[in-house]
């Protein structure tokens, strides 16, 4: 080990974090100082991937948890070749950069997670360690084609985040043991010293979840980090937490204190720290060459070669395990549309099925095609049908399972989600009541974010959840998802629909999908078409002759408003009906054909959910909803206390029709 060289490349990293968000007048500092030699430790000696193939398959995953130390990452991804160059450093924060203030999957090269919202980077690193391990034991000969570790970095903020503790514990249970987290313990967070909020015995929590703890006493100890590492990575059953104390803003005349954690140094600060902390007296924004043929000799030519090696290893792989190299090649980016039936079952005309149980139905027969496909929910299999029926568990000793039992861990399960879709590969579902979607929003907004084909079910989807009670019946909830950029709901009106809107979900490979499933059980209902879900909403039941109202409804109260028509007509007064199970899907369609299946303005139209009228106005000005929480009785009791019955629907429609 070169200590001198080791110095000199820590310095110049340290000072590309003060010249890029001092030229920003932005980020923050505090963090990328104090944990750029944990960075560079992991980088130049550990750290296996090639830059000019970022997406290779089997490269070593990197997630910065605490993403606000972006500056870091960025240095780092310049001197180890990855696309970004001195002038993306210059332009750090600044509008359509390739350096953005948090990092940004599918936007900057060598970036494997959107991250930032503190602690999802550490559930992200665990699914991403999940998956690595479902594909190894899914595959003949398996580790020649996964076997790679994920790391992250987290800081003091990530861990008092309550996700953290569902993901270490989740990670712990699974044994991970090629998962690896390091941990800047710089004792400081935005507010001032940590001990204002936080006394917490870390190393125990860690211990009590099931991991080994190994510790670092002083964060600029590049062998101390380097021995931690290498211990870590021969773990036989646990994942492996690696505290290092640093000191935040290490070199600023405010290191170890609050005042260095989000503000930029300055040029006074930032010299004093360059030249009388680092001894690095250069121009802003220099490398010297030593340092870039030092990552030249280590990370990149540690990745080229394992890449070369992997390539030749991939050849004979193909002619030995034809079958599987096949599926290798066609499941790795997410794109299983090539094994998705091109024709739905045939459904028993007049049965009755909630949506949840056709769901079910739907995976278990999806199931016999999809061999990447994997999930769970969160402790509700019984009750959402993600169960897959004679299906493993996906455990420590079965990693070949394709059911993840997740735990009361809807945010971890939904954040560690994401990571195994990151990772590749694999295919993924989650599930638990659409109630509880509220735990999750912020790892579906990141999916959303990230462009992730990830899949949602939720069930007991409104306030026929019946005696559980207002507690547990949602209301809000689905405006919020549908509030959602990127984001395509489905909420399907019987067996039909349901089959189709798994085939769409299916279909995505760039936006994540949240089917809203029903405990009650559903008419087949005679119109109901699996290419009209397809586009959104289509005209269910027509009008008689010519239509003075169209009903928009979703899911089970398609029926209610084909009862309602059924009325109005004995009354002489001619309605459509539109199932819209999809906004998404529906305002993906041309002009034209929103037009055709709305044929009237939104003055005469009135939407059906029972569930909040929010969001409806851009379709309909007349509502059947349901804007105040529910109540705890038998089902029927309940919707007949709300009067959502079909002749309070034809109210309104005789008072939108006037």
């Amino acid at each position: 080990m070169n200590k001198q060289i080791d110095t000199l490349a820590v310095s110049t990293i340290r000072s590309l974090c003060i010249d890029a968000i001092n030229k920003a007048n932005s980020g923050h500092p505090g963090m990328a100082l104090g944990s750029a030699p944990i960075l560079y430790t992991l980088f130049s000696k550990h750290l296996v991937a090639n830059p000019k193939v970022p997406e290779w398959a089997n490269r070593d995953r990197f997630v910065l948890s605490a993403g606000h130390a972006s500056s870091l990452l960025y240095a780092l991804l310049h001197l180890c070749g990855y696309k970004v160059s001195l002038d993306d450093l210059k332009v750090f924060r600044q509008l359509g950069s390739l350096t953005p203030g948090h990092p940004e999957y599918h936007w900057t090269e060598g970036v494997d997670a959107t991250s930032g919202p503190l602690g999802q980077g550490i559930a992200q690193a665990v699914g991403m360690a999940m998956a690595e391990e479902s594909l190894r034991a899914n595959y003949e000969d398996g580790g020649t084609l996964f076997n790679h570790y994920t790391y992250a970095l987290c800081g003091d903020g990530c861990l008092q985040e309550g996700i953290s503790q569902e993901a270490i514990s989740l990670a712990g249970h699974q044994k991970l043991n090629k998962l690896i987290l390091l941990y800047d313990a710089n004792q400081v967070t935005l507010d001032g010293a940590l001990d204002l909020s936080f006394s917490e015995q870390v190393k125990n929590r860690f211990l009590a979840s099931e991991w080994d703890v190994l510790e670092v006493e002083d964060g600029n100890d590049i062998e101390s980090i380097d021995k931690a590492i290498c211990k870590a990575k021969k773990s036989r059953n646990k994942p492996t937490l690696i505290i290092v104390h640093t000191v935040i803003g290490y070199g600023s005349s405010k290191q170890g204190t609050s005042k260095v954690h989000g503000n930029p140094l300055g040029l006074e600060d930032g010299k004093h720290a360059k030249v009388d902390v680092y001894g690095f007296d250069h121009e802003d924004f220099f490398v010297p060459e030593e340092v870039r043929t030092l990552f030249k000799e280590t990370f990149i030519k540690r990745g080229e070669e394992a890449y070369a090696q992997y390539e030749k290893d991939l050849e004979e792989y193909a002619k030995k395990h034809k079958g599987y190299f096949e599926r290798y090649e066609a499941t790795l980016k997410l794109d299983v549309a090539k094994y998705l039936p091109n024709v739905l079952p045939d459904f028993a005309s007049g049965s009755a099925t909630s949506t949840r149980v056709a769901s079910g139905k739907a995976l278990n027969a999806l199931m016999l095609s999809l061999p990447n496909l994997i999930g769970g929910s969160a402790d509700v299999a019984g009750s959402v049908m993600t169960k897959l029926d004679g299906g493993v568990n996906f455990e420590p000793a079965t990693r070949y399972g394709h059911n993840v039992n997740w735990g009361i861990r809807e945010f971890a399960m939904a954040s560690a989600q994401n990571g195994m879709l990151l990772h590749g590969g694999l295919r993924t579902y989650v599930g638990c009541f659409l109630v509880f979607a509220d735990y999750m929003k912020a790892a579906i907004r990141m999916a959303a974010l990230s462009k992730l084909p990830a899949i949602y079910l939720f069930s007991h989807d409104s306030i026929a959840v019946g005696e559980d009670g207002p507690t547990h019946q949602p209301i809000e909830q689905l405006a919020m998802l549908r509030s959602i950029p990127n984001m395509c709901v489905i909420r399907p009106a019987d067996e039909r629909e349901t089959y189709a809107a798994w085939n769409e979900a299916l279909k995505s490979t760039s936006r994540p999908t949240a089917l809203i499933l029903s405990r009650q059980n559903l008419p087949l209902l005679e119109g109901s078409s699996d290419k009209g879900l397809a586009k959104g909403a289509y005209v269910i039941s027509k009008e008689n002759k010519k239509a003075e109202l169209v009903l928009i409804a979703t899911g089970s109260e398609v029926s209610l408003a084909i009862e309602a028509q059924k009325i109005l007509l004995a009354q002489g007064i001619d309605v459509r009906v539109v199932s819209m199970p999809s906004w998404e899907l529906f305002l993906d369609q041309d002009e034209a054909y929103q037009k055709e299946v709305i044929c009237l303005p939104r003055e005469k139209c009135v939407s059906v959910e029972m569930l909040s009228t929010f969001g409806w106005d851009r379709f309909a000005k007349f509502h059947m909803g349901l804007d105040n929480f529910g109540a705890s009785a038998p089902a029927k009791d309940v919707i007949k206390h709300f009067d959502f019955t079909a002749e309070r629907l034809v109210k309104i429609c005789l008072e939108a029709r006037k």
